[in-house]
């Protein structure tokens, strides 16, 4: 991607539908006149009084308690420099979005327009008693340091610059187990720190707290190595200064056990981790480009523990890890103040947990066959579920433990599971999805790339490294729509019809009616079908030439279904073929069966759709609820539709007893796990998450499947394909770009699972 599209991306990502990245919703009913009146005048009148008599009230009947303040005044923005609050606005918004899809907290982000520490703290200090806590982000130092220490002293809610505290929790958490896997004493070891800033001050203070000894840290800044005889140093950076004169950093690092690197990328060369001790522990974190790279420091050092900033190596330090679950934390206990105690929870939550087992979902997000603890593997993955329910919790003990918490927890099992409860408020699921795509990303056949939508979705594939994208299509078409969106990178272009396709197309037509020639098919109409896009694309997967397709954006399902299934073809020991849809719900992922395939399935083909989608479940690194779903419960009704239903969750419980399936069972009952548990507590749903809904006919799947993709806004991947040979993957008409790269991404992971599959088959 050319740095003009990579420009024009981002400005339209921000500017269209909307403007900005985040919005205020209502969370209460205001559809008729009476619900106005209690939310504005007069009801409105009687929290206001509560409140006047008790300030704590506040947190009964306001949105405080899970409301955050990002608040910048542009002075040190990512790598931009002092450019101003209105131009951080963009930097903020972003900070908000993370806040709400990792922790789900409300944010407003707040850009003041000064420089002057006073005014600065004046302004946040009034505006304080909106917020239930202060995350400071972009300030320059020394400014930013004393900005926090005032702003905690004198306000009672949570308050955290992350650029400073966000990289020292993460990276303290990292140095616990690096330091156990080297087998070191952390009240010996050796550090040398490149760069003196926020974030690398922060992180030896808390590596003191970990028991790190003053006297055995050397810190260098852009001017060299911190000294006592050197006049420019702020206070805070003083108590890192040796005596004596200065040394280079190779000097310095001679003996070292540990670098940490918050500076320049290269600084740290070959020669210098050549000079570090057995088992150096290296976290170079300047981004993009590390103090050293990643692949040359392995090559240097196989004894190497390494960390950086960057999510295509192991062990990234990512503020993500921590400063949405500590303020979860933080809010939930109303604790006053972000202290050391709380910070140091988290250190340790986060080291505990990387030592956990990793559930199968993480391990298929990043495409391991098992994560263990270990060198590649000594701080937990942004994508862990877990971490809301590990982290949080810890920081709130601590904020009650050391006597901050306003609002103690009582019933922290209760707790744990609110927790995982707010994880369903955003689209992880799709992130895992790609993020598993990219880590070995296969070859793609887009089967209509002549369109411009198609050809765009096929563009962000290649681009972020989803997949290698085949194009299909009129190449005089493909190349005038590749100029217009920019899409200057060399992909594969090819149109089966024209002449220098002849040969190609002459071999796939033999091979296609050498499989169906006993079936109707003359040479001739075989020929005549190579010149058509789908038989060639599905040629083209059948011969490995490509390793999956997508197609359907301009052409009916049915029709496009046709051809596939005559020269794809059904996996061996499948006798029916179905599609499911996986819905991004507010509780989570759903998966919908069959919503694209079957009018009218049998009761045998209701047991054989439950199995294949509860397959395709796992492949997501989740375990299958299964429910049945029917206008009737267990038995209620005698209508023909409810009996097949209940004849497939008959066969399922006898032959498939470890499957967690029931039914019939009504989708409200099916959703709602304390309705059924009342009602119904004999089910094997009682209690239970269902994520997955099996549906009588194709009728009610696709328009329940429809009606929450357009009345709710929740994004659907698919009609995902089941049980096909290849991995071939069909879109719906008109299909958004955002969902043809989804199903793209699928396409992938299905090609990963099949060629897995082969492999195992083939050792046997």
């Amino acid at each position: 991607m050319n740095q003009y599209s990579k420009r024009r991306e981002a400005l339209l990502y921000h500017a269209k539908p909307h403007p900005g990245k985040i919005q205020v919703v209502p969370t209460k009913k205001y559809a008729t006149q009476r619900d106005l009146s209690l939310a504005y005048s007069p009801g409105v009148a009687e929290p206001c009084l509560e409140i006047a008599k008790d300030v704590n009230n506040v947190y009964k009947y306001t949105a405080k308690g899970n409301l955050v303040a990002v608040i910048s005044n542009g002075t040190a923005v990512l790598g931009l420099g002092d450019i101003g609050p209105e131009a951080s606005k963009p930097v903020m918004e972003g900070k908000g979005l993370l806040f709400k899809i990792f922790a789900d907290i409300d944010v407003f982000d707040i850009e003041v327009d000064t420089k002057d520490v006073d005014k600065f703290i004046e302004t946040v200090k009034n505006i304080a008693p909106t917020f239930g806590g202060i995350n400071l982000e972009d300030i320059k130092a020394p400014e930013s340091f004393e900005i926090e220490r005032r702003l905690v002293e004198e306000l009672n809610i949570p308050v955290m610059h992350d650029d400073q505290h966000g990289t020292a929790i993460i990276s303290s958490a990292a140095l616990l187990n690096a330091i156990e896997l080297a087998e070191k004493n952390i009240e010996d070891v050796k550090v040398v720190v490149s760069g003196a800033g926020s974030a690398a001050l922060a992180c030896a203070n808390l590596y003191l707290l970990l028991g790190v000894k003053a006297e055995n840290i050397t810190m260098f800044d852009k001017d060299g190595m911190l000294v006592k005889s050197r006049t420019d140093l702020l206070s805070i950076q003083q108590k890192y200064a040796k005596e004596g004169e200065a040394i280079s950093l190779a000097e310095a690092i001679k003996g070292a056990d540990v670098f940490l690197g918050l500076s320049v990328g290269n600084i740290l060369t070959p020669e210098m981790l050549l000079a570090m001790n057995p088992n150096p522990i290296v976290f170079a974190m300047a981004n993009p480009v590390p103090e050293i790279d990643y692949n040359l420091a392995i090559a240097t050092r196989d004894d190497i523990i390494m960390a950086t900033g960057r999510s295509d190596h192991p062990n990234q330090v990512n503020n993500v890890l921590g400063f949405p679950y500590i303020f979860r934390g933080a809010l939930d206990v109303r604790a006053t103040v972000i202290n050391e105690e709380m910070k140091m929870a988290a250190v340790r939550a986060l080291a505990e947990l990387a030592k956990a087992p990793v559930p199968e979902q993480v391990n298929i997000a990043y495409g391991e066959t098992k994560l263990n603890f270990g060198r590649d593997y000594i701080i937990p993955k942004p994508f862990d579920p877990r971490l809301i329910a590990v982290v949080a919790p810890a920081v709130a003990k601590a904020a009650m433990d050391s006597g901050v918490a306003m609002h103690p927890i009582n019933d922290w099992d209760k707790y744990t599971e609110e927790l995982l409860e707010r994880l369903g408020n955003d689209n992880k699921m799709v992130r895992l999805l790609t993020n598993r795509a990219k880590t070995d990303p296969k070859r793609i056949v887009f089967a209509e790339a002549d369109h411009l939508d198609v050809l765009k979705a096929a563009q962000i594939v290649h681009e972020e490294g989803i997949g290698k994208p085949i194009l299909l299509g009129s190449r005089e078409i493909i190349e005038e729509l590749m100029q217009e969106i920019d899409f200057t990178d060399e992909v594969t272009i090819i149109d089966p019809k024209t002449d220098e396709e002849k040969i190609r197309r002459s071999r796939y037509a033999d091979a296609y009616w050498q499989a169906r020639q006993r079936r109707g098919l003359t040479q001739l109409d075989a020929q005549k079908w190579m010149r058509e896009r789908n038989y060639f694309a599905a040629m083209m997967v059948n011969e490995g030439e490509a390793d999956a397709m997508v197609t359907g954006y301009s052409r009916s399902y049915p029709a496009v279904v046709k051809p596939i299934m005559q020269l794809i073809g059904k996996a061996p020991g499948v006798t029916r073929i179905a599609t499911t849809n996986m819905m991004m719900t507010k509780r989570g992922p759903i998966f919908l069966s069959d919503t694209a395939i079957n009018p009218d399935p049998s009761a045998d083909d209701l047991a054989k759709i439950a199995l294949m989608t509860a397959r395709t479940v796992r492949m997501f690194g989740m375990e299958p609820v299964v429910a049945m779903v029917s206008f009737s419960n267990f038995g209620s009704s005698s209508d023909r539709s409810a009996n097949k239903v209940r004849e497939a969750v008959a066969f399922l419980h006898k032959n498939y007893p470890e499957l967690i399936v029931d039914g019939e069972v009504q989708a409200d009952f099916a959703l709602n796990p304390d309705m059924l548990k009342d009602k119904f507590p004999f089910s094997k749903l009682a209690g239970k998450k269902v994520n997955t809904l099996i549906f009588p006919n194709l009728e009610s799947a696709n328009i329940t499947y429809k009606l929450l993709k357009e009345l709710n806004k929740v994004v659907s991947i698919g009609p995902i394909m089941l049980g096909m040979d290849k991995p071939v993957h069909i879109f719906q008409l008109g299909a958004s770009v955002e969902e043809m790269v989804n199903m793209a991404a699928v396409a992938v992971v299905d090609a990963q699972e099949k060629e897995k599959r082969l492999k195992i088959a083939k050792t046997r």
